[in-house]
């Protein structure tokens, strides 16, 4: 009887290590497939597999598949622990509050975003999925008493974005090819100067893959083509397990979950019982560090916001 169980529970054991296998190798590849590129979404939870693996061909007294199952458990750790170690630095510069939030299609109360940005301090506060109605409702609820600077480009369904913000904005930009507006502009600080600033949304990968290929790639461009201070919200569609958003962060600029080691920070969906399980939404910063970062929810969105204190360098 022992030994049928032990050899169940080392098939077990295998089908959940190799489970693990295919999220290490969903996260470490560059992949053009969209079927891959959608499992990668949950990599990091396909590698969870690894470790039930482990424990299992360990009760099974399986010991070269134990050491097997510890190698691939071992790879899968050096892929994620690292998000969840603080890797910020010091910074002297000015601080500089950010809230990013999708309000799909425009429907989300905008009033709790206004009360945030209001309670909160905000300087700067990037939006998704901005129509005309919203704007009119962030309106209303007063957002211009707080963030008086503003470049909005509403649209139908999730096609609109906007900036508002604390400070002077000038140079501001519509970024060409997109399929949803992607937004720039160069933010007047009265203290640390100039900060670029960008509000982008590709477009999600099961919409139009084609597209989301091509427009990640564009983000790194435009983001590697920034010399100075800069700051960017966006809903990239693309968790930390995706290499495309990786690129992202592999210059210049840091995201700001990584900087105080705020794990995946899962952000969608918060409209299920059972979610947020993807960390799809971000806040990155290049010349400044941050400080904390917390999400929110927002009643009838289904993306949590998240709000950053960074501060930027001196």
């Amino acid at each position: 009887m022992r030994r049928w169980l032990d050899r169940a529970l080392l098939g077990v054991g295998w089908a959940a290590v190799l489970a693990g296998i295919a999220g290490v190798v969903l996260h470490l590849g560059s992949w053009q497939w969209e079927l891959f590129v959608l499992g990668a979404s949950g990599a990091s939870y396909l590698m969870i597999g690894a470790l039930v693996g482990l424990v299992l061909v360990l009760i099974a007294r399986g010991w070269r598949s134990a050491a097997f199952a510890g190698v691939v458990v071992a790879v899968a750790l050096w892929t994620q622990l690292p998000i969840f170690v603080p890797n910020g630095h010091a910074a002297t510069g000015p601080k500089v509050t950010v809230l990013q939030s999708n309000i799909l299609f425009g429907g989300a109360d905008v009033g709790a975003v206004v009360r945030t940005v209001r309670e909160e301090q905000v300087d700067l506060l990037t939006v998704d999925e901005l129509t005309q109605e919203s704007v009119d409702r962030f309106a209303a609820a007063g957002i211009s008493a707080e963030l008086p600077y503003q470049f909005l480009m509403p649209g139908a369904g999730g096609g609109g974005t906007g900036i508002y913000s604390r400070y002077p904005l000038r140079d501001t930009k519509r970024f060409d090819g997109f399929q949803i507006n992607n937004l720039g502009a160069t933010m007047e600080h009265p203290q640390r100067g100039d900060i670029a600033v960008f509000a982008l949304h590709p477009i999600p990968p099961n919409l139009n893959f084609a597209a989301w290929s091509w427009e990640m790639p564009r983000i790194r461009e435009i983001l590697d083509a920034q010399t100075g201070p800069a700051i960017v919200g966006a809903d990239f569609n693309a968790t930390r397990d995706h290499a495309a958003f990786r690129d992202l962060i592999a210059g210049r600029f840091d995201s700001a979950a990584d900087l105080v080691g705020a794990g995946p920070m899962l952000t969608w969906p918060d409209s299920r019982r059972w979610g947020p399980v993807l960390g799809i939404d971000h806040i990155l910063v290049a010349d400044g560090t941050a400080e904390d970062l917390r999400s929110l929810s927002i009643p009838g969105s289904d993306h949590r916001a998240l709000l950053a204190h960074l501060r930027m360098n001196a």
